[in-house]
């Protein structure tokens, strides 16, 4: 039976490798660099010296503190971290940190926070924050559907706030910041995770940013925060542990058990950013060819191709557009299938389509998605 089984072990693993992949532009969990999935095909079985997988050892084993400890050094090393910010590993996603934020930030002070409403994850945000505290939405894009972004003086932000928290790249509506909005000397907190890692940022501007890591880190399961450590004991001390970011620190993100197995391909994406990809600025430079590479389609067929976003917002991680009708779309989505483009079906609440170009999409799987497009515009 035995020998049976790994027979058909091989013959599926054999198969699973000759099978051609197709160009995903999934909004999360979102593609991996094809390197880093065959390293850890050829790891799964058994870690180098370790003689088990990496789902299976202790994340108090030697094997895996100089995992994690690698994977955070990875990070402040590609993002300038320094030592007043502390690294943390996490669980439960951004709906966590939603919660966590206020609990933390607002804490004994009772203060409240200022929040800029881009798109539906910072409404979320939002939503949630209210539930632990006083908040103000400073600013709300709704009225036009979030196909813009506020200028610095669109914001009439509290001085005394405890934080002000931003989403930097809405996934669904596809508006991104260039740069940080000007908060002055109150902690700016944001959601970076649609956008971790795509080019390099000045963190010493924010108090904490929060990514979940299915987009650029890594796959879902784990969750980044990089927080100032002098934030830390804001919070109430009769918080409870998991939900404090002081426990956290203070434990080397082991006060629980983390989720080791995405800790483990954190570590490899952030070396193939570092090795591969020689830096953010190099990532950064690649993100902005892959994005020009669409909008300058969507650019060329106005009436045919309709940019959600307005022009200066427009983000490199999501690109979001609709077509003249719904069953153009359809064909749309169909066709682009039959030549292995998937997942490019819009978010339900703004429609049409949603490419998501994250730094894992190959620069060849945008240009054959652009190529796509301009056929399908001739023949419609």
């Amino acid at each position: 039976m035995r020998g049976a089984l790994a027979t058909r072990f091989l013959h599926h693993n054999h198969a699973a490798t000759m099978t051609s992949r197709n160009y995903n532009f999934s909004a999360g969990p979102a593609t991996l660099p094809e390197p880093i999935l065959r390293q850890i095909q050829d790891e799964m079985l058994s870690l180098s010296g370790v003689g088990a997988s990496v789902l299976e050892i202790s994340h108090r084993s030697p094997a895996f503190v100089a995992i994690a400890e690698a994977a955070e050094a990875n990070l402040r090393e590609l993002l300038s971290i320094s030592d007043d910010y502390a690294v943390l590993f996490l669980q439960g996603g951004s709906r966590l940190q939603f919660s966590m934020v206020p609990m933390n930030l607002l804490g004994r002070q009772a203060n409240t926070a200022d929040y800029i409403l881009t798109g539906s994850w910072g409404k979320n945000a939002a939503k949630e924050a209210a539930k632990e505290g006083e908040i103000c939405v400073v600013w709300d894009g709704g009225e036009t559907n979030y196909d813009r972004l506020p200028a610095d003086g669109d914001l009439d932000l509290n001085p005394n706030a405890g934080y002000v928290h931003y989403t930097s790249n809405e996934t669904i509506q596809g508006v991104q910041f260039p740069t940080e909005p000007n908060v002055g000397n109150v902690p700016l907190v944001c959601d970076a995770s649609s956008e971790f890692m795509y080019k390099p940022i000045d963190v010493s501007k924010y108090g904490l940013i929060y990514a979940c890591a299915q987009k650029n880190a890594g796959p879902a399961g784990v969750t980044i925060v990089v927080v100032r450590k002098d934030l830390l004991d804001i919070a109430d001390e009769n918080l409870a542990g998991y939900l404090r970011y002081k426990t956290h620190a203070d434990n080397g993100s082991m006060w629980n058990t983390p989720p080791t197995f995405a800790i483990y391909v954190v570590k490899l994406v952030t070396e193939w950013l570092k090795d591969e990809i020689g830096g953010l600025e190099k990532m950064y430079e690649q993100n902005q060819k892959k994005a020009a590479m669409l909008y300058e389609v969507l650019d060329g067929h106005p009436e045919f191709y309709q940019g959600h976003a307005q022009r200066d917002c427009r983000s490199l991680m999501n690109v979001t557009f609709r077509l003249p009708s719904d069953e153009l779309t359809q064909q749309f989505l169909a066709s682009a299938k039959e030549q292995q483009l998937t997942d490019l079906k819009g978010h339900r609440s703004v429609g049409g389509i949603r490419a998501s170009i994250y730094n894992a999409m190959p620069v060849a799987g945008v240009e054959k998605l652009r190529d796509f497009m301009n056929d399908f515009v001739s023949r419609h």
